[in-house]
């Protein structure tokens, strides 16, 4: 399945383990998996985004939940997400503090329901103060 038809966060069954390592392993695995890319072709991508080589047997070790000392750092996750175009990855990160991981073209509609936000809080307070007023 291509990266950018993926749904916006891993199924939970699959990326599920006892430690945050444990579930990055499982989502290394699963980002891997359904990439649609072969494991070489990712390590490419990575090592040329990264500058530095990575091989297909350290996304390998990456993605294993038994190999406790090769779990992958900072830099070599985000040449992850770059390569595979997997956004779950991130957004596993992202939403146990409650936020989401979005294309930044969307930001505009936030923010127009933010300002609709603040205009009902606003709409609100005036009609307070307007009751207030009445009655005194």
């Amino acid at each position: 399945m291509p990266a950018e038809q993926l749904s916006l966060a891993f199924e939970e069954r699959e990326v599920s383990g006892a430690t945050l390592a444990a579930r990055i392993s499982r989502a290394v695995t699963v980002a891997l998996r359904d990439c649609g890319k072969p494991r070489a072709q990712v390590a490419r991508a990575m090592s040329a985004f990264l500058g530095e080589t990575v091989s297909p047997a350290m996304l390998d070790a990456y993605a294993s939940v038994a190999r406790e000392g090769h779990r992958i750092s900072l830099p070599r996750f985000l040449a992850l997400i770059h390569a595979t175009g997997d956004r779950r990855l991130l957004e596993m990160l992202a939403a146990p503090q409650g936020w989401a991981v979005i294309e930044r073209r969307h930001l505009p509609l936030i923010e127009v329901a933010q300002i609709r936000e603040q205009e009902d809080a606003l709409r609100r307070h005036r009609e307070i103060l307007m009751r207030q007023a009445r009655s005194a």
